[in-house]
């Protein structure tokens, strides 16, 4: 099997970018970065996915964007509750880290190259979370034109890919896709601002988007079902 790089943070969409590259013939290496965040839990739900998946090899690394701030994943300030549509989608949200998909995608083309692999697997979405710049796809098309100039490989003419299955697919219709391919969503964390024993709030942005999803396939969040 070809061998590929799947961001995979622990998330709904990430767990299920993974199955994609199963599906698709791949032998994914998953690579997590613990970068400080808010809802540092997920690490522990991307450890559970990479396990019930497979995965080649996982990867932690450890990245402190605090030093930065500037998000409320990152940073003292107060993580948004209780929105409606028209309020998430009026301007980019304070959940927003600056530069992390730039920053991981990079990760992830280093660990490839190294590794001798070509193929980067993301699980942003653009329809969901269209107020995120780095969730586009000029911004992946862009940055695989940038992997293509500034590595040996791509020099070389050993081209770089970035998937990003997701992309354009509403959060009902990521759930779908995943469940037929065997994920487990009580394994994945989406919650951006998760109590002390890591229970999603039901409020924020990520927990109401991924609620509405679940809800609208008439079905319970599985990783609610203990509370």
């Amino acid at each position: 099997m070809k061998g590929c790089v799947v961001l995979l943070s622990g998330g709904l969409d990430s767990a299920t970018t993974l199955a994609v590259a199963r599906r698709d013939g791949f032998a994914p290496h998953a690579l997590t970065v613990a970068y400080g965040q808010r809802h540092a839990v997920e690490v522990r739900a991307a450890e559970r996915v990479a396990a019930s998946l497979g995965v080649v090899e996982h990867k932690v690394l450890h990245l402190d964007l605090t030093a930065f701030g500037g998000s409320a994943l990152t940073d003292a300030i107060e993580v948004p509750k209780d929105r409606d549509d028209e309020a998430m989608a009026a301007e980019i949200p304070v959940t927003y880290v600056p530069a992390r998909n730039t920053v991981f995608l990079s990760l992830a083309l280093a660990y490839a190259e190294a590794r001798g692999l070509r193929d980067l697997f993301v699980g942003v979405n653009a329809v969901d979370y269209s107020g995120y710049p780095d969730c586009r796809p000029e911004f992946l098309e862009a940055f695989e034109r940038l992997a293509n100039v500034a590595t040996k490989a791509g020099v070389l003419g050993e081209s770089f890919r970035v998937h990003a299955p997701l992309v354009h697919l509403p959060k009902k219709e990521i759930i779908r896709l995943g469940l037929s391919l065997g994920v487990d969503y009580s394994l994945t964390h989406s919650c951006y601002d998760p109590d002390e024993r890591g229970r999603p709030c039901r409020r924020c942005d990520s927990c109401l988007i991924r609620l509405r999803a679940f809800e609208e396939l008439g079905m319970a969040d599985p990783a609610l079902a203990d509370g």
